[in-house]
């Protein structure tokens, strides 16, 4: 895999994320801001945060499936948040846990969660990037 994920001495260790991810592949991948959207278009989990960071992560995992990698091969996410409040966190949780269940994945890349005022789509209440790496 062209992903190592570390936990350094000296910071703490994460539940959700780990603090570092050493890229040694070749080839990067983008991936585009990913809603709750399926593959229609419509939106998936209106009015639920765990149900639309589940579809987020998996739409993740498809655009990274679709440059010939997986999950495990990505290195960094940057999750935005509606409205955050420290109270939605275990709605948060529990949509990456379901999406990691249903990709049958482990990893847990660096993160950076950031608070938003909106979205481009009302119904949208998250939005998760991400970057990958393949051999």
């Amino acid at each position: 895999m062209p992903v190592t994920l570390l936990n350094p001495e000296g910071l703490p260790e994460i539940d959700v994320y780990h603090q570092t991810a050493v890229a040694s592949g070749t080839r990067l991948i983008f991936v585009a801001g990913q809603v709750s959207w399926d593959a229609e278009g419509t939106t998936v989990g209106a009015g639920d945060l765990a149900a639309q960071v589940e579809q987020c992560y998996l739409n993740v995992a498809t655009a990274v499936a679709g440059a010939g990698g997986s999950f495990d091969d990505v290195a960094k996410l940057t999750v935005h948040v509606v409205d955050w409040t420290p109270d939605k966190m275990p709605a948060l949780l529990d949509g990456i846990s379901r999406a990691k269940a249903r990709l049958g994945t482990t990893a847990t890349p660096p993160a950076t969660l950031l608070g938003v005022a909106a979205l481009s789509v009302p119904d949208h209440l998250v939005e998760v990037e991400a970057t990958a790496i393949l051999p």
